[in-house]
């Protein structure tokens, strides 16, 4: 401890004692405990050293309360010192204050439990089984983020209701209900009187149920009751952090699950919430005005570093937003913790890592600014000292030379803390404050919307008739006032945008189309008021073509990904997207809620997700056809090994950690020409000497197929078909490597036909091992190389074309791009003819490389006429725009000519090239 008196850096006539003994609370805790310090084993406080000074209390005579309260004064100077004199970080202060709550309530629950056990028996459920009590931490103490002087916000609840055993006397039994809330006042006793030796901690309870009129302790099932009907969206924020903290028995038990699954679906909703931004709000506006009252007449009041505009409460309440809204989908996001969330949110894309950066920078440097201030007298305060040696004091032990660079940093950091409130409340760019006495980010309130029929007035014809339908609408009708409100006002700002000609009429329709199944999920009505952006973007995709909106109506929760602003400037990532699903996995796994369902619901999410993001691309142009179905077809492999390896790691009898297994993909698959809604062709194969295999491997793929195709509320993956495989729909389902070569290769009895190896033209290894991958690439060579008759396979090829014609027929005087003379078949079935046929000859026909790129290496090397492959080749990529096109709109793909002759022609030269 220094005891020098330098002058004040920011006043030279103000000198202040350097280090730990400048605080009066410091110089108060060594007149009176300077004996009992030394009890406190050396370091930064623990769970361990403070029970050990705890138990030398005890010995010494101190009962439970006494101990408490001098082990925590012993705990204070220790910090203050640590503080103040080594710089510990504030990692180190936070922990040892929760971990000394949590050992206070932990003692504390222990004693009171005992003594009312031995009057009253101890409280038993239902079945007789013995009762939990759990005291949740909330806030700071639920996150491990406690400062030196908080309070702890507390929820006591039980497990069962019931009532006590009694004495074995028969004497003293009373309800659960009863034993648990004189427990709750016992606890209190211990941990929030003030006695002599001052508090432990002060104790508030106003979070419970019902606030300050609930009971003081409630049972598990009326916590549940509450949070479902009666659950207000402040309330969310409050639970984010919560934690049970004692009993310390308790808190790694089973038995707390059940518990998380109350909090967890009232805290995060399964889509993407905007309705809690009005709340947060509201409850920001709250605590704006009772600091503006609480300074008004009192200026010294308004340096709050906790509370005034850009303090620590606006980190928490950005970091929370961020969390609740999005933590439903992406469990990464749920931690306690302000730091820990912070590098979350930079991860998922949230905010960029340079603000996350600066923002943990800010809370690190505010927290220690309400260290200091609440050292100086053990107050809870968070307002800076007016005192100039006080003043000075804080900025020396925060490195700063001068009054002056601590509070430049100081303005810096609230600054920039300020800014990125404001832009996520106020909306990007709105400048909510102008200086003196701002007011956060309180845009002015609306004017109420009108009533439907006066709404009607406002709207253009055809769109005034579609909402007219709402007037009998139960779920129109059985909307909440705000809901309906918010309802109403979009409906007028998609109207204003109609006249405007910013949208279409189909758009507008089409959004109304889609609203109406959805108006119970209000958190899309908040999504679209709160993002102008986004409901401009979600009309304009509506508006653009049929499928789009059919897609938006199966999947709604997709329009969360309209709120970034990246969406349509990426490229699908295979690296990204299953590093994010390994993430969510290893989430859900750390918390137990890695079950099937989950699993299937976060595949399906991510996987509509990212079509999704394709198809908002696409429709923008800003990708082409061929991009497209390189982005859905690079989807597909991926959610195939990931669904795979999950499938794996959870089959009951598997035999080995990895699978010797592969998928082979054919047709829209194998080509990497997968469109939207395409099903998959897949074969399965083996390969493991294992006697099991056969099995093991068959009751794989049956669950692996089930994870793909069966439907839950979040929809399907894929609808796959198998009928490729060996022997076809009469054929196992997964066949061994050997097998599957042979019948390829046509070794034996049981081989394959021709239209097997046209379609084995297009088969590419998905996923498996490398060594499974490179005999599957010698097995195909092999078939397409094979020596073959040309004349009877072109007899073969060209017979199996007429069956295909046959079963597509086509109206008189229509051209269809796919399957008539002259379209997309003929040269799909002249590339398959071309390799078959030559591939042995010329090896650039061998590789997988898509029909356009194969027909230009045919021309190259001589095996079509000057012009034919590269005319075929652009025909055949205009053709699939064209077919493209009109299935995003659900329309024929039929043309009348001569529209197209010119691709017509190409195609037809192609195929006389080839086969005449």
């Amino acid at each position: 401890m220094s005891s020098s008196r330098p002058d004040s850096p920011c006043n030279p006539s103000v000198p202040f004692v350097a280090g730990a003994a400048h605080s009066r609370f410091y110089q108060r805790l060594h007149r009176r405990y300077a004996d009992d310090l030394p009890l406190l084993p050396a370091g930064a406080p623990v769970w361990a050293t403070m029970d050990t000074a705890y138990e030398a209390l005890r010995a010494r005579g101190c009962d439970t309360g006494t101990a408490l309260r001098i082990l925590r004064q012993l705990v204070m100077e220790r910090l203050i010192q640590l503080d103040c004199e080594a710089r510990a970080p504030l990692a180190d202060i936070t922990r040892a204050v929760t971990e000394l709550a949590e050992l206070a309530l932990d003692k504390a629950c222990q004693q009171a439990r005992q003594e009312l056990d031995e009057r009253h028996g101890a409280p038993r459920g239902p079945e007789g089984q013995p009762v939990q009590l759990w005291i949740i931490g909330m806030g700071k103490l639920g996150a491990r983020e406690l400062n030196v002087s908080s309070d702890i916000d507390l929820i006591y609840v039980y497990e069962h209701d019931g009532e006590t055993a009694g004495t074995p006397e028969g004497r003293g039994r009373i309800s659960n209900h009863e034993y648990f809330a004189r427990a709750v006042k016992a606890i209190y006793s211990l941990v929030g009187d003030t006695t002599e030796h001052g508090f432990v901690f002060r104790v508030d309870l106003a979070l419970r149920p019902n606030g300050n009129s609930g009971p003081s302790a409630v049972s598990l099932s009326a916590l549940e009751e509450y949070l479902q009907l009666h659950g207000r969206e402040w309330e969310r924020f409050a639970w984010l952090k919560s934690r049970v903290v004692a009993p310390r028995d308790c808190v790694g038990r089973p038995e707390v699950q059940a518990l998380r699954g109350v909090v967890l679906p009232f805290v995060f909703r399964r889509y993407l919430d905007y309705s809690v931004f009005e709340a947060l709000r509201s409850l920001h506006r709250q605590i704006r005005d009772h600091a503006a009252r609480r300074s008004a007449g009192h200026p010294e009041r308004a340096n709050d570093v906790k509370l005034s505009r850009g303090g620590i409460r606006e980190i928490e309440f950005t970091v929370q937003l961020l969390q609740v809204v999005r933590g439903g989908q992406f469990p990464e996001l749920r931690r306690r913790p302000t730091l820990d969330a912070l590098p979350r949110l930079a991860q998922a894309g949230l905010m960029p890592q340079e603000t996350a950066e600066a923002l943990a920078r800010a809370y690190v440097f505010l927290r220690q600014v309400e260290h200091r201030i609440q050292y100086l007298d053990d107050q809870q305060t968070h307002v800076l000292p007016t005192r100039d040696d006080d003043l000075a004091w804080i900025a020396h032990t925060l490195g700063h030379a001068n009054c002056c660079t601590f509070l430049h940093e100081l303005d810096a950091h609230r600054e920039l803390v300020a800014q990125e409130f404001d832009k996520l409340l106020g909306g990007a760019g709105k400048k909510q404050c102008n200086g003196n006495g701002c007011g956060g980010p309180r845009a002015a309130a609306p004017p109420p919307p009108p009533e439907l029929d006066a709404l009607l007035e406002q709207l253009p014809p055809g769109f005034r008739e579609r909402v007219a339908e709402w007037r009998e609408h139960p779920r129109v009708a059985g909307l909440r006032d705000e809901a309906r409100a918010r309802l109403f006002r979009l409906v007028l700002r998609t109207a204003q945008w109609l006249k405007e000609g910013r949208v279409t009429p189909e758009a507008a329709l089409r959004l109304a189309n889609w609203l109406e199944p959805l108006l119970r999920r209000e958190s899309y009505l908040a999504l679209l008021l709160e993002r102008p952006s986004v409901h401009e973007q979600l009309l304009h995709l509506l508006g653009a073509a049929k499928w789009p909106a059919r897609y938006l109506l199966q999947h709604p929760g997709v329009i969360d990904e309209l709120v970034g602003d990246s969406l349509l400037a990426e490229r699908f990532v295979v690296a990204d997207f299953e590093r994010e699903l390994a993430v969510r996995l290893a989430s859900l796994q750390s918390t137990g809620e890695d079950d099937d369902e989950t699993l299937l619901n976060l595949l399906r999410r991510a996987q509509h997700a990212e079509t999704f993001r394709t198809l908002a691309r696409d429709v923008e142009r800003r990708i082409t056809v061929e991009q497209v179905a390189d982005d859905l077809s690079a989807l597909a492999d991926s959610v195939l090994r990931v669904t795979a390896q999950w499938c794996w790691n959870r089959l009951r009898n598997r035999h080995r950690e990895s699978p010797q297994f592969a998928i082979i993909g054919y047709g829209k698959l194998g080509g990497k020409e997968l469109g939207y809604g395409s099903d998959l062709d897949i074969v399965f194969v083996f390969d493991d000497d294992d006697e099991r295999a056969p099995e093991v491997y068959a009751a794989f793929v049956r669950k692996l197929i089930n994870w793909l195709t069966v439907k839950t509320g979040e929809g399907d993956l894929y609808e796959i078909d198998t009928a490729l495989r060996p022997n076809g729909s009469s054929g196992l389902l997964v066949t061994s490597f050997e097998a599957y070569a042979n019948y390829q290769q046509r070794r034996g009895s049981n081989t394959a036909w021709t239209w097997e190896h046209q379609a084995m033209t297009r088969a590419r290894f998905v996923m498996g091992s490398e060594a499974l991958q490179a005999r599957f690439d010698a097995v195909r060579e092999a078939v397409i190389t094979s020596e073959r008759d040309p004349a009877a396979l072109r007899e073969e090829i060209v017979a199996m074309r007429e069956r295909v014609r046959s079963a597509h027929p086509t109206r008189d005087g229509q051209f269809d791009v796919k399957h008539s003379p002259g379209g997309m078949v003929d040269a799909e079935f002249a590339v398959q003819y071309l390799v078959l046929s030559q591939s042995a000859a010329h090896p650039e026909l061998r590789g997988n490389v898509g029909n356009i790129a194969l027909l230009q290496r045919a021309e190259q090397v001589g095996l079509l006429p000057p012009g034919v492959g590269m005319a075929a080749a652009d025909a055949y990529r205009e053709l699939r725009r064209v077919q493209h096109v009109a299935r995003l709109d659900e329309a024929p793909t039929q043309v009348t000519p001569p529209a197209l002759q010119a691709e017509r022609d190409a195609v037809l030269a192609l195929w006389n090239a080839v086969f005449s």
